[in-house]
């Protein structure tokens, strides 16, 4: 991989960290996604972020729970919802044009219903 690629790709990682940074401070932003995307972006060309990401002791469950059994803890589930549901009122309330207020919050739900039939992650020890 030439090094020109190899840089594209950090920079990809480091990019998809500090949106999943944001959104573990802002609740409208997911994080987990974006973690999900560092470690695959950094796989690509910085195995050592990925392995880090991996391993970190916030970040890492949610993203192992994801590539192991593709599951969704339910308080990830609960903290989607809430956070997308006040995002549709904010959208609702003041998007500019009522295509936004519909086609937004409509994709929005679908994102919702498939987020929710997400299995969970087995409990340790079953």
């Amino acid at each position: 991989m030439s090094a020109l690629v190899r840089f594209g790709w950090r920079l990809l990682a480091l990019l998809f960290v500090a949106l999943g940074i944001i959104g573990a401070v802002l609740p409208a932003i997911p994080t987990t996604v974006f973690m999900l995307l560092a470690v695959w972006a950094g796989g690509k060309g910085w195995p050592p972020l990925a392995a880090w990401l991996l391993n970190h002791p916030r970040f890492g469950p949610p993203i192992q729970q994801w590539q192991q059994h593709r599951a969704i803890s339910r308080r990830a589930k609960y903290l989607a919802v809430v956070g997308m549901l006040f995002s549709m009122l904010i959208i609702c309330v003041t998007a500019p044009s009522p295509w936004i207020q519909w086609l937004v919050p409509g994709a929005m739900t679908l994102v919702l219903l498939w987020l929710c039939t997400r299995p969970e992650p087995p409990r340790p020890g079953i």
